[in-house]
């Protein structure tokens, strides 16, 4: 899973990329290196705080790889182009997380981050999925109700029932199916893939590099899987398990192993002498305050007017609590609520992100959760579940193991999900921290695992989602930057502490 639903100002900046009307040049490009690349007529990206370097263009790619003949669609993608002509290597895909995220302005952003030598060596190359942002979008229209965090991430009644899941489940996928098109059918994992290697075609690059994120490693992954000698240098950023039979399924699962190996982080903090949003005297005092306040929450919420759902019960605390564990940056705002929930008050509510982008980005993540891989359809199935982790796993009170929209979807997958293997040339670098709530260090492993010599792996020992050049530490970034300006990796998996 990724930020992107829970900071409200880049989902404004997303708004403002769905809003553009300026026309891009579209292109068609041929199935991998079939024919040379199409003429690109690359145009000034559209947009707010832009490097005025990033240009932007579209390219037209089947809706149904199976059908490459039949309905098209286009995708958006951008570049600012290597900062050095003499030292330029080739193109690095920035992949964003999600799923239902992008990275069309990424070049002018995180892209600038990268350190002066891999700027030099590359094109930085953004891109909206397909059915997200100015790629040709879908949209499932469902009820404003059905956006809020607490219904996208599955949190079961106070008691642990799953039934209003299961009703929440049914109304959103019969919302997808009625207005989601075709479109919706056809966004998968593997699909992101195969359109990825379209640009790569229409950019006229043999090879290219990536630097995949979040949900991004496993695009990255499946790329590496499906085309594997079309991949020179990829970095793949706070990793997924790619469990075959699984897939979205055991990331979810593992929000409850990762809320138990974060929150000891935040607790220290929140306890420390001298903290100024400091919670409770000791470490342990402040996990119990936190369970104490999300119990009497669910008996009695609070009223919070502007939010949705407009109180702030037991469910929406713990989710706040997991959003505001994937930066450390983000504690002093979940002190700070714990603090008003103890008094009885409620903050300011969080302000809402537009409702079409919000409808776009539900409509991708639903659609590639649900086309990746069938999920169980039993309530008592579900109902076992919670429970277990319930009992074992009280910070997230059941939410991982629950029955999300993909327990009704009315499609079955169209393939099965890519199985991530060793065979393939070596071109891999994963970093990964130790501590992060949304993709947790045993996922990581599981990825390391599969990829075996294709890969190196880089555990940094730092708190929070995003490790290269945000929530890692210097070793790691070193590591890193070194690799993608250079190719050198470690000749061996590393700790950087």
């Amino acid at each position: 899973m990724t930020k992107i639903e829970r900071n409200a100002a880049l989902f404004a900046a997303l708004a403002a990329v769905l809003a553009l009307v300026s026309p891009l040049t579209t292109a068609s490009a041929s199935t991998a290196g079939d024919a040379g690349p199409p003429h690109l007529d690359w145009t000034k990206c559209e947009g707010t705080a832009l490097d005025p370097r990033q240009e932007c263009a579209t390219v037209e790619v089947p809706m149904d790889y199976a059908a490459p003949h039949g309905g098209k669609i286009t995708l958006a993608f951008s570049r600012i182009p290597a900062e050095n002509p003499r030292a330029r290597r080739g193109a690095l895909f920035l992949i964003p997380g999600g799923p239902g995220g992008g990275s069309l302005d990424q070049p002018s952003d995180k892209g600038q981050k990268l350190p002066q030598e891999v700027r030099d060596a590359y094109d930085l190359i953004g891109f909206d999925p397909r059915g997200y942002g100015r790629s040709t979008p879908v949209s499932c229209d469902v009820e404003r109700g059905d956006l809020a965090r607490t219904k996208l991430l599955p949190w079961p009644a106070p008691d642990g029932s799953v039934t209003e899941n299961m009703t929440t489940a049914r109304r959103m996928s019969e919302a997808c199916a009625r207005n989601g098109g075709r479109l919706i059918r056809h966004i998968s994992t593997a699909n992101e893939a195969r359109d990825l290697d379209r640009i790569r075609a229409a950019l006229g690059e043999r090879k290219i590099s990536a630097w995949g994120v979040s949900y991004g490693t496993y695009v990255g992954a499946v790329y590496n899987e499906l085309f594997p000698h079309r991949t020179d240098r990829f970095v793949l950023d706070s990793n997924n398990d790619p469990d075959p039979v699984r897939v979205q399924r055991a990331w979810l699962a593992a929000f409850e192993t990762g809320a138990e190996e974060n929150f000891p982080e935040f607790a220290e903090w929140a306890s420390r002498p001298g903290n100024p949003e400091r919670v409770a005297g000791t470490a342990a005092e402040v996990r119990r305050l936190f369970l104490r306040l999300a119990a009497r929450l669910d008996r009695e919420p609070l009223p919070w007017p502007g939010a949705n759902p407009e109180e702030l019960n037991g469910n929406v605390l713990r989710q706040t609590m997991l959003d505001h564990l994937y930066d450390p940056d983000d504690y002093p705002a979940l002190a700070e609520l714990i603090l008003a929930v103890r008094k009885g008050t409620v903050p300011p509510a969080p302000q809402a992100p537009p409702e079409p982008v919000l409808q776009n980005v539900t409509a991708v993540g639903a659609a590639t959760l649900c086309n990746d891989v069938a999920w169980p359809r039993s309530a008592a199935g579900y109902e076992k579940e919670v429970a277990e982790s319930r009992a074992e796993f009280p910070l997230t009170a059941g939410m991982p193991r629950n029955a999300a929209v993909c327990a009704a979807w009315p499609h079955a997958p169209k393939e099965p999900a890519v199985r991530i293997t060793d065979r393939g040339p070596s071109t891999v670098l994963m970093v990964q921290n130790r501590r992060d709530v949304a993709t947790p260090l045993g996922g990581a492993l599981e990825l390391r695992e599969a990829l075996g010599r294709r890969a190196v792996m880089v555990t940094v020992n730092s708190t929070g989602h995003d490790a290269y050049l945000a929530n890692g530490n210097a070793c790691g970034d070193r590591t890193v930057s070194h690799f993608l300006a250079t190719g050198e990796r470690p000749a061996r998996d590393v700790v950087c502490d």
